[in-house]
């Protein structure tokens, strides 16, 4: 059994999606300074690197982060891989998708996390709205993506957040799939949980385990 680490680092340097909070991580503890212990502080967006977003995340209402079923973050999963030319994941590209369970998707998105000092880029491979109700239809539990949004980058209605978070299909983006060839795994998605602010979604450590 061979394990992926699919969770990208949060850190000063990591892309934050427009708009989102900076990263800011210093020591507010040092055992060199004269203090008992080292001690970090960090501070970020909840949508920072790998994450989740509840569905309260666009409609308000709905599940929180802390509120998200275990048993839609733990289970079987897919990893489909697309083309590079794929620039919109569309209805043609699930057809041959089961129903039920996870899938993520591992796209052309996967190369930008080898160059984060270029910062956020908007041209991100995303899933379609059609492409979302599809999956609504085959009764998926979980949709990830390798970028930080599943969503067109100049979107104005957030379609296909909304067609999933509706129906509280977790959301999973930020995914580091560099290394993981398609196929078929276990999926452990463990997204921070906390109390208070709107409960939108998390930063969560994500791995897979080959089957």
């Amino acid at each position: 059994m061979k394990i992926y680490d699919v969770t990208f680092p949060i850190s000063a340097e990591t892309p934050i999606y427009e708009g989102d909070p900076q990263v800011e991580i210093k020591i507010a503890g040092s055992i060199e300074n004269g203090d008992a212990a080292n001690v970090s502080h960090i501070c970020c967006g909840v949508h920072t690197a790998t994450h989740v977003d509840a569905p309260v995340h666009f409609i308000n209402g709905k599940r929180k982060v802390h509120e998200l079923e275990l048993e839609k973050l733990v289970g079987d999963c897919k990893v489909i891989e697309l083309d590079e030319s794929v620039l919109a994941i569309e209805p043609e590209h699930l057809e041959n998708l089961e129903d039920g369970g996870r899938v993520l998707f591992k796209t052309r998105n996967s190369a930008f996390w080898n160059e984060p000092e270029k910062g956020f880029r908007k041209d991100f491979t995303y899933i379609t709205p059609e492409a979302a109700r599809l999956l609504v239809d085959k009764n998926i539990l979980l949709v990830g993506i390798d970028y930080l949004s599943i969503e067109k980058f100049d979107s104005v209605d957030f379609a296909a957040h909304i067609a999933l978070l509706e129906k509280e299909i977790v959301i999973l983006e930020g995914l580091d799939l560099r290394e993981v060839p398609p196929g078929d795994y276990e999926l452990i998605c463990l997204p921070l949980k906390y109390i208070g602010g709107a409960g939108d979604g998390a930063p969560a450590r994500t791995i897979l385990r080959s089957r």
